[in-house]
């Protein structure tokens, strides 16, 4: 099933800016509509529509960024109008395709998906330092000792650390998974101590050890700049809320600065993040489990709908592992991670996840 899905895929991706029809793509691959359809989503986690809608908006954005007419690209994949196309622009990244051009704000990449792909997991090489010598060029004061550099996880913490990446900066590594469990407010104070050891089956003298010592320098030390390594998934992005949510809260005067990449990709996007609004925004997604009325970067956006679409038991993840209870947990799981990039959980919760079916 996974090469006839391919062969869909492939079919899709080589008309990406040309009108696609599902009665042209199931005659070219010998199979029924339905089968089609039926077929690509039990084997994709997600519809034909949705992904050719998704890869040709991503697609779309780059064109943007690298200073394509809104109008140029709207008829390029496919849209009867601009205005068409600003809407469903809109729709997916939360900002107008004119805002987006004008801000070049970062956006959650949706590569195209190959089916048979299903390792052990996307890790991200940090070992080639060109990339960062690029952005110490762009920006040499992030490389001082006056910035901390605040990174997703121990791994990326350990390996920025001894490779001294930021230069003279000081790491320090967030080791949590705020898109698992219910938070509270204030962030980092006792009652959220409390609350999170507790989501995570953990003593509270584990939690601080684990979490909240590693962080002693964004609570003890003033610093002129803080910059911010998360990844484009949802994991990384609701721990990213968390973290500026808390610069907020505590006061924070100096300049923040994001840099993203995609797990598989260290292509570092970098972005000044101005703040003001993002308590705000994590007391509605992450406490009251809603949406924000409080505008956010379009890959914040993203992630937040991917969150809150986690919370219900229908979501296509579930649904997947549901059509897939057959395959043993170690032939599922790396699944998930090759056709859920965007979510970026780990082995931990997508193994809860299979438990929760059974």
């Amino acid at each position: 099933m996974s090469e006839q899905v391919q062969l869909m895929i492939d079919w899709i991706e080589d008309r990406l800016t040309e009108e696609i029809s599902l009665n042209d793509m199931s005659y070219d691959v010998g199979y029924s509509p339905y089968y089609c359809s039926f077929k690509f989503h039990q084997a994709a986690g997600i519809s034909i529509r949705r992904y050719i809608l998704l890869r040709r908006l991503y697609l779309s954005s780059v064109d943007l960024k690298n200073g394509d007419r809104i109008l140029d690209t709207a008829v390029e994949y496919g849209y009867s109008s601009q205005e068409s196309y600003s809407r469903a622009f809109k729709s997916v990244f939360g900002i107008s395709p004119g805002l987006f051009q004008l801000q070049k704000q970062p956006v959650q990449s949706y590569v195209r998906l190959f089916i048979n792909d299903a390792g052990s997991g996307i890790k991200m090489n940090i070992s080639r330092k060109l990339e960062v010598r690029q952005l110490q060029n762009k920006n040499k004061k992030l490389f001082d000792q006056d910035v901390l550099n605040v990174l997703n996880g121990q791994h990326m913490y350990e390996e920025f650390k001894q490779n001294t990446l930021m230069g003279n900066s000081d790491y320090v590594p967030f080791n949590e998974a705020m898109s698992v469990n219910e938070a509270v407010e204030p962030i980092f104070g006792e009652h959220f101590i409390d609350v999170r050891s507790s989501g995570h089956n953990e003593t509270v003298e584990n939690y601080m050890r684990k979490v909240i010592h590693p962080l002693s320098p964004l609570f003890d030390k003033t610093y002129q700049y803080i910059v911010l390594w998360f990844g484009e998934d949802m994991f990384c992005q609701m721990n990213l809320l968390t973290i500026l949510a808390y610069l907020e809260q505590s006061g924070y005067s100096g300049r923040v600065y994001l840099n993203t990449f995609r797990e598989d990709a260290f292509k570092v996007n970098q972005t000044e993040i101005i703040l003001g609004n993002y308590s705000e925004v994590y007391q509605s997604v992450l406490i009251r489990h809603e949406i924000s009325s409080s505008n956010v970067f379009p890959l914040m956006f993203q992630a937040v709908k991917i969150y809150l679409d986690m919370l219900h038991d229908d979501n296509e993840v579930m649904k997947y592992i549901s059509e897939h209870q057959h395959l043993p947990e170690k032939e599922l799981v790396p699944r998930l991670f090759n056709l859920f990039p965007e979510i970026g959980y780990g082995d931990t919760q997508y193994i809860h996840l299979i438990n929760k079916m059974k």
